[in-house]
């Protein structure tokens, strides 16, 4: 048996009964002859409270004391779930990001890893104990400050950890049973996928699938690290994520993998811009310039009376406000007429690798939205996915008709939920 990196979410933690049973369930690892190494995130909602509390305390708290702050959550979940193992009558040592040697830039908040060097993680499970290690977090390579990866950033940790020890497999735990066709807290009879592709999965993900951080997939193919996406609270099979099917696991994909929707994005449009080269240009180089990244972008054709043009695109909401604050100082030198900001969108999007090979992928989808009275704002197409922009009050239909539309729907209710949230 080989070496397993196994990675908990809040919700699998989220009280001393889930901690317990987690401990159970590492501890049956151990005892099938793996050796473990665990991932785990903060308890429950402690991040939420814990920014909360500095919010409380400070409008805009220090980038350095944010994080030494938001990692206190992961510390206790592991301390704790050391304790919890060690009670079952096997060894357990819990780490920090540091002390496993997750090495970080100096990016308060959003930090990007850049080595992993886990001597102590290794000293630890060949002495024969299970190492538990607090996700999320690392040590900035200069200033050897404490760091933080981001929302999601303990998948992250956990896959990274796992190509640096040369895991077999890289298990993510959390309050579903795997990866499925859609929210299933939107579409009731999203059915579960048994094996889908890196690339598959990193487009779900980068287009609002919550099950997986899109930097932890990016990290698993470029170290084709396989991930199994299983649940915490049950015992099922649950979504293996690899280059290649695992098992039994048919060989030929699906045309389409699934439907994704993402809420949390807004969109800017720049109204009455040139239509001379080099306008554009300057557009995107001040959101550049901010460190603000964007997602689709669409501009119209220019009314042949005035040579202008709109250009409209789309960012996280949280970004907003940066982002029109730049445009706004730099409207005097671009010289377009006005921006408009609309929060109240969704992003839906059609995952598949058949589409390749299936001509009427585009036309089913557009009619599936067109059926559901679902007017479309803008359109971006890659070779394995077709997004939209709609009103966000129309997103939990839209999701629900293209989803049928194209075959996806379970002849029962096979998702579960067991935590409340998802992940």
């Amino acid at each position: 048996m080989g070496l397993v990196v196994q990675k908990y979410g809040g919700s699998s933690v989220a009280d001393a009964e889930g901690i317990k049973r987690v401990a159970k369930r590492i501890v049956e690892a151990k005892k099938n002859g793996h050796q473990v190494v665990v991932v785990v995130s903060a308890m429950g909602d402690t991040t939420d409270e814990l920014i909360d509390l500095a919010e409380q305390v400070s409008p805009i708290p220090s980038g350095r004391e944010f994080d030494m702050l938001l990692t206190a959550g992961e510390r206790i979940s592991m301390a704790l779930l050391a304790m919890a193992i060690k009670n079952l009558g096997h060894e357990a040592q819990s780490f920090t990001g540091s002390q496993a040697g997750v090495i970080t830039d100096s990016v308060h908040n959003k930090a990007r890893i850049i080595d992993v060097t886990p001597g102590r993680i290794r000293q630890s499970i060949d002495a024969g104990n299970i190492a538990i290690v607090a996700g999320f977090q690392g040590v900035s390579q200069d200033k050897k400050d404490i760091t933080t990866l981001g929302r999601g950033g303990s998948d992250t940790t956990a896959v990274a950890l796992a190509a640096a020890l040369e895991a077999e497999v890289c298990e993510i735990y959390t309050d579903v049973d795997g990866v499925f066709t859609a929210d299933p807290r939107v579409v009731k009879k999203a059915r579960k996928i048994d094996w889908i592709s890196f690339e598959d999965m990193l487009e779900l993900a980068s287009s609002g699938s919550k099950v997986l951080l899109h930097r932890c997939v990016e990290y698993a193919r470029r170290y084709n690290i396989p991930i199994h996406v299983r649940s915490s609270f049950s015992g099922l099979r649950g979504t293996w994520v690899s280059n290649e099917p695992q098992g039994d696991q048919p060989m030929e994909q699906a045309i389409i993998s699934g439907v994704a929707h993402d809420t949390s994005e807004a969109k800017i449009t720049v109204v009455g811009v040139p239509d001379k080269p080099g306008e554009a240009a300057a557009i995107f180089r001040t959101i550049s310039d901010s460190e603000l990244n964007i997602d689709m972008v669409v501009q119209n054709v220019s009314a042949a009376s005035t040579g202008l043009t709109d250009i409209s695109f789309t960012l996280p909401k949280t970004d907003g406000h940066k982002a029109m604050e730049a445009l706004t100082k730099a409207q005097p030198t671009i010289g377009f007429d006005s921006l408009r900001y609309d929060d109240q969108i969704a992003k839906i999007s059609l995952v598949g690798a058949g589409m390749r090979t299936n001509p009427g992928v585009t036309a089913t989808f557009f009619e599936a939205l067109s059926n559901a009275g679902v007017n479309i704002e803008l359109i971006s197409t890659s070779e394995i996915r077709i997004s939209v922009v709609t009103r966000a009050d129309d997103v939990k239909e839209a999701v629900r008709a293209v989803h049928s539309a194209f075959g996806l729907d379970s002849d029962s209710v096979e998702a579960v939920v067991y935590g409340g949230t998802g992940r």
